[in-house]
């Protein structure tokens, strides 16, 4: 059974999309979303697009005459772009997420009040010379 996801959704036509699909075919099936790696992440705080990769078939021509075609490998889900939104770094694969102390309920809230407490930090832009008419 594959996990609900807000991304997928079925259009008029019966196919299921996925609505973070930016680069190849946005069709999904159980299989494919089973391997999304913004699944295995789950958090709130991962902005990211996806890419579809449909691996090309290979056309295999035998000596004496027999063609096959080779296309045993499944589409696979890749990250685009992706980054965290509190840590404000790139993500590129959920590995990157497995230690996050934002994955655990009681130490992110921790860490959200600790950043509402920091000072903000203020950047002076440099000053501008008005032009004289």
């Amino acid at each position: 059974m594959v996990k609900p996801c807000r991304y997928r959704k079925a259009e008029e036509d019966g196919r299921i999309v996925c609505q973070k699909i930016a680069q190849g075919d946005d069709e999904v099936t159980p299989n494919v979303c089973r391997t999304c790696p913004a699944m295995a992440i789950n958090c709130d705080h991962l902005r990211f697009t996806l890419q579809k990769i449909t691996p090309t078939a290979i056309l295999v021509r035998y000596g004496n005459g027999r063609t096959e075609i080779w296309n045993d490998e499944p589409p696979r889900i890749e990250f685009l772009h992706s980054a965290c939104a509190v840590e404000v770094m790139p993500i590129e694969s959920p590995r990157q997420c497995a230690g996050c102390v934002l994955r655990c309920p009681a130490m992110a809230e921790e860490v959200e009040q600790e950043r509402a407490l920091q000072p903000a930090q203020v950047i002076p832009f440099p000053a501008r010379e008005v032009a004289s008419r």
